[in-house]
Formats: structure tokens, C-alpha cells, sequence
């Protein structure tokens, strides 16, 4: 019998460029050390706290872990819910 997928424990979120900038200066870091820590690229957190882009996928579920861990308490509506934060 195929075994059953569990649900992630962190639920990716989808992050607001103002989420991800006061993150960051939570953390005490760079643009340059937050990249190295999520395994992105400096230009990449830029354009994130620039609202160009939003992260997806795994980046968007790393953050999330990163902010409750640090007990962030971030701005961030769930995908399910569609809303902005």
C-alpha cells in the first residue's frame, strides 16, 4: 500500500516585501547574508524587499521556518487564503 504523504509542518506563505525586509534586519544580517543563508543570490533578496518578485516554493517555506524560529512575528497570508498580508 502506498505510504501517505504527511503535510509539511511549515506551511509555505506567501511573503510581502516588507515581511521579508524587517526579517532580515530581525536577523541582524545583510542582503548579501540572508542570501547566503536561504542559497540565493544577494540580487534575488533585493528584488524580494523590492516587491519585483515574490519567493515560491522552497524559499517562501525557509523563510517561514527562519521566522518562527527566530520568533518573528511576520506578516504572511497562506496561500489557501489567497489574502495579502
Amino acid at each position: 500500500m502506498p505510504r501517505r504523504r504527511e503535510k509539511p509542518r511549515y506551511e509555505a506563505r506567501s511573503w510581502e516585501a516588507e515581511s521579508i525586509r524587517a526579517l532580515r534586519r530581525h536577523l541582524g544580517l545583510s542582503q548579501e547574508e540572508m542570501a547566503q543563508e536561504l542559497g540565493t543570490r544577494q540580487q534575488t533578496v533585493s528584488e524580494w524587499e523590492r516587491g519585483q518578485y515574490r519567493p515560491r516554493g522552497a524559499s517562501a517555506r525557509l523563510l517561514t521556518i527562519i521566522a518562527e524560529g527566530a520568533g518573528f512575528a511576520y506578516r504572511a497570508e497562506s496561500r489557501e487564503t489567497g489574502g495579502k498580508g
